[in-house]
């Protein structure tokens, strides 16, 4: 008995001390006057998101829906408790009005101030915080201007073209595909194009390098990878003083060295393409950074999705621009471009194609004006400007975003104490130093408040009339404010460019495998189609 006690009583103080670690916030908002979602260890309120029960976005959207009359309510993700805000205006104002207090994303990963740290994704600009965010950010912006994106354009067109030719080729043979998967290998290539400056076509050389990579880092349920994010979660000062990088290291490596060689033979050669790695080398001789373009005015038919550059980090200047942008900073910026530009915009390609294959009224509205699109340019090959014309396609393209918003649900840490006023029967809330707060996009853009009848596809909702009715901080495709998304006309650019290839080419027909109603993947997983998104692709006469 004596020698079972030596065990059992460390191992069940091992397990009180576990379990009060892992409780140790659990009455956190007992303190404050709004509801919370339950709560329970470890899981806090996300267990059926963890388990694989339901997809993310509709656990944001049930989350959302669960207190209606409710501005902001309380909810645990893992152990950390977190303010969401279901309410446009405060949304507003927290990215924007009041940005100063709500600066950084929470750190979610390990942060590392080491300049000769080989770990990239702390140096990445989405990880990045306070200042050395705003430096790199500064630096960044010119990078992602329009004039810079009709540089870039070529590039897309040319990809875009290769992939059509590939599958007019089949046309005699299947008809039927799945359409992420085309998505993603059209991506790659356009990524790895104007990222790396690589031209490689996914569509002949099906198991690339780039593409094997590209599908292992976006695999977000990998086993290894998992642990990686919980342990970020519930050990994230271990994680970061044993520097474990979130990318494995074969691929960190590959990107590293193919980034070297790469500046090496331009700098050599005098080699000039309007690429990523391009405008990151002219970033660091500062070259750009006088070039910034202004806010909506810069662009006559800006897309109304896209991100505006916020006028309060225009000013910011960097006395270091060396230690800013250094060779793992700049390698970091290109991975986490081609990481984002691999899935996320496939992804919304991917709902495109569905919106408009169910939709066959809509989908030949759009492709009158791609037609009229074609006509004026007499043959010519598809410009920046004359995609940047197209309403309609805009519109389509908005509505899609809204109802599959890329990430459905972001998040700020308060560093300053926050107080929110009590108005129209609603509380005063004051949100602590070092809290986080959710802003759950999902929820906001199926609100019937903002958009009535939030299922239904319906892009007369940003036509000229209508899409100024749309409140600011209910529209978060690329998020708000001075944090928002960066390369969100890099993204709209590909989206629109493959969208006017393949339509003019093809008709988008549902099949029996098409997922009527859709399905969406579950667990902590980029937005996708838990089955794929199989359909055919019929060429036009």
């Amino acid at each position: 008995m004596e020698v079972n006690l030596l065990y059992v009583i460390p191992l069940v103080s091992a397990l009180l001390a576990l379990y009060l670690y892992l409780t140790r916030n659990n009455r956190f908002f007992e303190n404050h006057p709004i509801p919370c979602l339950p709560v329970e260890p470890l899981f806090g309120s996300s267990r059926r998101l963890m388990l694989k029960r339901t997809s993310f976005q509709d656990f944001i959207r049930a989350s959302y829906d669960r207190f209606p009359y409710a501005r902001i309510y309380g909810m645990f993700e893992m152990l950390s408790p977190m303010f969401v805000l279901r309410d446009a205006e405060l949304v507003k104002r927290v990215l924007v009005k009041d940005f100063d207090h709500f600066v950084n994303h929470r750190p979610m990963f390990p942060g590392n101030d080491d300049p000769k740290s080989t770990m990239l994704l702390p140096k990445t600009l989405f990880v990045l915080t306070d200042q050395r965010w705003r430096n790199m950010r500064t630096t960044l912006s010119p990078t992602f201007t329009g004039s810079k994106m009709r540089q870039m354009f070529e590039l897309i067109v040319e990809c875009s073209e290769r992939m059509v030719q590939h599958y007019r080729t089949e046309a005699n043979g299947r008809q039927e595909y799945e359409l992420r998967d085309v998505f993603i290998r059209f991506t790659n290539d356009a990524i790895a194009s104007c990222a790396f400056g690589v031209q490689i076509d996914s569509f002949r050389d099906e198991q690339n390098v780039f593409f094997r990579y590209g599908k292992e880092i976006t695999n977000f349920s990998r086993p290894h990878v998992f642990l990686k994010m919980m342990g970020y979660q519930v050990f994230p000062k271990l994680m970061a003083r044993l520097q474990i990088d979130f990318f494995d290291r074969k691929h960190s490596q590959f990107f590293v060295e193919l980034f070297r060689q790469t500046v090496a033979a331009r700098e050599q050669h005098g080699i000039v393409r309007p690429d990523m790695v391009h405008l990151l080398m002219e970033a660091r001789k500062g070259a750009l950074r006088q070039q910034t373009e202004p806010g909506r005015a810069a662009e006559e038919h800006e897309s109304f999705a896209t991100a505006y550059e916020s006028e309060t980090l225009r000013s910011d200047t960097e006395s270091n621009l060396d230690e800013t942008l250094n060779e793992t900073a700049m390698v970091a910026q290109c991975i986490i471009f081609f990481v984002a530009g691999f899935d996320a915009v496939a992804n919304a390609m991917t709902f495109v194609a569905y919106e408009l294959a169910i939709a066959p009224d809509i989908q030949q509205t759009l492709y009158d004006e791609i037609l009229a699109t074609q006509e004026a340019l007499g043959g010519s090959s598809l410009t920046y400007d004359a995609l940047q014309r197209m309403r309609y396609l805009d519109m389509v393209v908005s509505e899609t975003l809204r109802k599959w918003p890329p990430n459905p649900a972001s998040d700020r840490v308060c560093t300053k104490e926050y107080t929110i006023a009590g108005e129209d029967g609603q509380p005063e809330v004051t949100i602590p130093k070092g809290a986080s707060v959710s802003i759950p996009i999902a929820g906001l853009h199926y609100d019937p408040r903002y958009y009535p009848e939030p299922e239904r596809f319906d892009p007369e909702r940003f036509n000229e009339e209508n899409k100024h009715k749309i409140p600011q901080g209910a529209y978060l495709p690329f998020g708000l404010g001075p944090r928002n998304c960066i390369a969100s006309r890099f993204a709209l650019m590909e989206v629109k460019a493959i969208v006017y290839h393949l339509l003019l080419n093809f008709q988008f027909v549902p099949t029996s495998r098409t997922p009527i109603p859709m399905r969406l993947a579950k667990g902590f997983v980029t937005l996708k189609p838990e089955k794929g998104m199989h359909m055919k692709l019929v060429p036009r006469k």
